[in-house]
């Protein structure tokens, strides 16, 4: 089991780099930025939005929407009031944490890379 893990994730990483590579690479080409420095660049950025994405994916309340049918509202500005909320099961919470890690853990890896392609710091 935990092999099958390591697999996906490494399957994640795999393809959240080839992505970005071939993003950061494009943009660069547009910019007339080096190819380091536009690597390097690129996995910062995506490291970083992915943390951030973990980060307030993480701190999701317990309370979610009861159902996605809008019901009229008695206010005349139309949606206030109108949604019925419920709280998270146990499920949907540890869903959310394990996603949040997932998207963490793969941010982190993503500045990891970029950090080991930048040539304009040495890490030795």
């Amino acid at each position: 089991m935990l092999v099958a893990a390591i697999r996906r994730f490494v399957g994640l990483v795999l393809l959240a780099s080839g992505f970005t590579a071939v993003v950061a690479l494009a943009i660069g080409a547009l910019l007339g930025s080096g190819l380091d420095h536009s690597l390097a660049l690129g996995f910062y950025l995506m490291g970083c939005f992915l943390l951030l994405c973990g980060f307030f994916l993480g701190n999701r309340g317990p309370a979610r929407v009861e159902s996605e049918s809008a019901r009229p509202a008695m206010l005349p500005f139309g949606s206030f009031g109108a949604r019925q909320l419920r709280w998270a099961t146990a499920g949907e919470q540890n869903e959310t944490i394990m996603s949040s890690a997932v998207f963490i853990s793969l941010g982190i890896t993503l500045i990891v890379i970029g950090t080991f392609i930048d040539t304009r710091h040495s890490l030795f």
